[in-house]
């Protein structure tokens, strides 16, 4: 199943609902962190440059985004076993999703074509959504740069919640 443009996501509509394992083999779903910002982000690979940049980013950032009510969430295509790999060596706190089927990766509209060292192909798309405590879609990060990223999303979020604790 391919990417189609008319299904792309915009702010205000609603999160599309997951079910995914997790790093440790649990099924997780968008409605238990309901109550909660989640920043969802999607990667294309486990232990790859750019990714493992993203996550530690994530990572180092991590109390912020607990301070700020917000759960960080990644998913890529991934199996369980490497997220379990690699979220024991880069010491992750937050949760990784398996989504080995690219249900949850075609809902969010990440699965797109790439350009790599002259080669066009199908692939995940650095991408980021903050969805907001009514799972509502807030922001959409389209082109996500791994080492500004978790700044970037703890200052909108201090922006978007500014006043309402």
């Amino acid at each position: 199943m391919g990417y189609r443009h008319t299904d792309m996501l915009t702010i205000g509509d609603k999160a599309p609902a997951f079910s995914l394992l997790d790093q440790e083999g649990k099924t997780r779903t968008l409605s238990e962190f309901s109550g909660e910002w989640i920043l969802l982000y999607f990667y294309p690979k486990d232990a790859t440059p750019g990714c493992t940049t993203e996550a530690c980013e994530l990572r180092d950032n991590y109390v912020a985004f607990k301070n700020a009510n917000c759960q960080v969430i990644g998913v890529s295509a991934d199996s369980v076993e490497s997220h379990e790999k690699f979220a024991r060596k880069e010491k992750l706190y937050f949760v990784l999703l398996a989504d080995t089927e690219k249900k949850t990766i075609n809902d969010y509209g990440v699965w797109q074509m790439k350009h790599f060292l002259g080669k066009d192909y199908m692939g995940i798309v650095r991408m980021s959504f903050l969805i907001d405590p009514k799972g509502i879609i807030r922001k959409i990060y389209p082109q996500v740069s791994p080492e500004e990223h978790a700044e970037e999303v703890l200052k909108d979020l201090g922006e978007m919640t500014k006043g309402k604790n």
